[in-house]
């Protein structure tokens, strides 16, 4: 067994010294006053490097969302592919209990399973 490695408060410091937080560097934006990141997008107004980039934000503002029940009448619900899954169904089913019988309930070689077909 080895011998462990010496772990002082110096050796702890001095990885931790990395660790600090760094100050967030805020701008006042020239034109309309205010606070942003450097190099972004002013959000209020769209402006980035004296040209308008995107809407203002009074130009963005959606309509409100509405919690609850919806008053619009609903549309009809079709399942136009129903009978066709019935029809298989049926169809499946035709067998019965002596396809089952007749064939061990199921199939003879199953992938994966290492057997031969028909053993």
């Amino acid at each position: 067994m080895s011998i462990r490695m010496r772990h002082t408060r110096g050796h702890t410091g001095n990885r931790r010294s990395h660790h600090a937080l760094k100050q967030t560097n805020i701008v006042t934006d020239k034109e309309s006053g205010n606070l942003r990141l450097p190099h972004r997008l002013d959000e209020t107004t769209g402006m980035y490097r004296g040209k308008q980039i995107a809407p203002a934000k009074a130009a963005r503002a959606k309509a409100p969302k509405v919690k609850g029940v919806s008053t619009e009448p609903a549309a009809a619900h079709l399942h136009e592919h129903a009978h066709e899954e019935h029809m298989n169904a049926e169809a499946k089913g035709s067998k019965g209990v002596q396809g089952k019988v007749a064939t061990g309930g199921r199939p003879k070689a199953r992938s994966g399973m290492g057997g031969v077909a028909g053993a």
